[in-house]
C-alpha cells in the first residue's frame, strides 16, 4: 500500500509552525523537508525519523521500523502526537544539513 495524498497532506498539517515545508514523492513514497532539509520518510502511511542522539529521549519507548528494504531502523513518529512531532522535527532539522545539489552528468 503507497502513501496516500490525505496522509502527506494531514502529516504536514501537523508539523505546521515547524519552519518551511515541503515533500517530493521519491521512488512511490514520499520525503519530507523542512526549510530544505530530509527530516520524514513516508511509507505506507507510516512516518518514519532518523535514531538520532539529540531526539533519543523524547522518541524513547517508540516504535521502530525499517521504511524499505535494506534502510537502517527508524523511530516510528507518532504523528497524530502533535506537539512531539513538532518537538522531534524541530530538533532533526537543527542538525541536519542541506543536502548538497547533485551534478549534472
Amino acid at each position: 500500500m503507497a502513501t496516500t495524498n490525505e496522509y502527506i497532506e494531514y502529516l504536514c498539517e501537523q508539523i505546521k509552525g515547524v519552519g518551511e515545508i515541503r515533500y517530493k514523492k521519491m521512488f512511490g513514497e514520499f520525503m519530507v523537508y523542512v526549510n530544505d532539509k530530509p527530516v520524514i520518510i513516508v511509507c505506507n502511511n507510516v512516518s518514519f525519523v532518523k535514531k538520532l542522539d539529540c531526539i533519543s529521549h523524547m522518541m524513547e519507548g517508540a516504535e521502530e521500523g525499517y521504511p524499505y528494504k535494506g534502510a537502517k531502523e527508524h523511530y516510528i513518529l507518532d504523528i497524530d502526537n502533535n506537539e512531539l512531532s513538532k518537538s522531534v522535527v524541530i530538533e532533526i532539522e537543527k542538525v541536519t544539513p542541506v543536502p548538497k545539489p547533485k551534478k549534472k552528468k
